[in-house]
């Protein structure tokens, strides 16, 4: 994701995170994207963010094992558009 959006010459803050930080995280961040191994925890993690305002989604599993970078930073800009925030 850093790699397409310098590419692209966007200056975008992209930070990862163990899911045991998510609630010290989510304020922070305009997107919360999860990656495949912690899908399972998109429900909760939704619940949580959803009075911040912060889209979470789970990333593609085959964006995630192929490294596409352009695709996932796609996505995280398509959900934050969806939810009203300007980007």
């Amino acid at each position: 994701m850093k790699e397409a959006a310098s590419a692209r010459g966007l200056d975008v803050e992209i930070a990862a995170y163990a899911a045991h930080e998510f609630d010290e995280q989510v304020g922070k961040y305009d997107v919360v994207l999860l990656g495949p191994q912690v899908k399972y925890m998109l429900a909760s993690f939704k619940e949580k963010a959803e009075g911040k305002g912060v889209p979470v989604a789970a990333i593609d599993m085959m964006d995630y094992g192929m490294q596409r970078g352009d695709n996932v930073l796609d996505f995280a800009f398509s959900l934050i558009e969806k939810s009203g925030q300007p980007l």
